[in-house]
């Protein structure tokens, strides 16, 4: 248990998840904005050859059959404990009870948050909004799955989520209450991963990601209540690849699948 508090301390601070004084030497914008975070914060990996987010490019990506399928335990009885604007995002925290397995190795999920627009292209598309689903595991492991959103037919679980907003930057509010997160995920769970980076200073890598490769559905209205509260494009740009691989399962329809 104490190494666990200990890890999510860690991602707390390398996600910037409370506003202090580290948040703000960064920004989006300007000078301070992604194409300096490398200057500003000098002992992160920000100018590192594994970084996030990046273009996937479909016909490129390597069909890798050895992929096995995730495991996802997520419960309608976990609870969300508090929402919070820290400055760079809308970020909600979990209770401890979800998570994931990956080869036997189980990651928790720590939180959920946002960036608009999406942050990962698809064959150089940009998506209107991406969900960043943070997992915790040992040894400082992280896997994040990423959870692309298209302007369409509006979503209950996000009217759910966004019942709680707005909220100013530096604001926290308890929720307390249960969520069941396999709402959210797209009915097609196929998927892309690749190792990469966290996308915000200090940009740490050997983080695991999972793209997932059908974007969820949120209205305009939906879209618009986040834009009005986070920071305008809080997003990076697209990285480049530097040999990596990426991978996923074309010849299934699921690549997920909850227990």
């Amino acid at each position: 248990m104490k190494n666990l508090l200990l890890l999510a301390f860690l991602i707390v601070q390398s996600c910037n998840t409370e506003t202090n004084e580290h948040a703000g030497h960064w920004s989006y914008q300007g000078e301070t904005g992604p194409e300096h975070w490398d200057e500003i914060e000098q002992q992160s990996d920000c100018n590192g050859v594994l970084q996030s987010p990046i273009n996937i490019i479909d016909l490129d990506a390597v069909n890798d059959n050895t992929l096995d399928t995730l495991h996802i335990h997520y419960s309608n009885k976990t609870k969300i404990n508090d929402v919070r604007n820290n400055g760079h995002t809308i970020q909600y925290d979990f209770d401890k009870g979800d998570y994931i397995t990956l080869e036997d190795i189980r990651y928790d999920l720590a939180q959920i948050h946002f960036h608009e627009p999406a942050e990962h292209t698809l064959n150089g598309v940009r998506f209107p909004l991406e969900m960043h689903m943070v997992h915790l595991g040992p040894g400082n492991k992280i896997a994040v799955f990423a959870i692309l959103a298209e302007e369409g037919a509006p979503s209950a679980p996000f009217d759910f989520l966004e019942n709680y907003l707005p909220i100013q930057a530096g604001e926290k509010k308890q929720i307390n209450s249960h969520f069941d997160l396999m709402q959210i995920l797209p009915e097609s769970k196929a998927y892309y991963t690749y190792e990469g980076s966290l996308t915000t200073p200090p940009c740490t890598e050997g983080v695991r990601w999972f793209v997932l490769k059908n974007p969820i559905t949120i209205s305009v209205g939906q879209v618009e209540l986040l834009q009005k509260i986070m920071p305008l494009n809080n997003y990076r740009q697209t990285q480049p690849l530097n040999g990596r691989k990426i991978r996923c399962l074309k010849t299934i329809l699921s690549g997920l699948k909850s227990e």
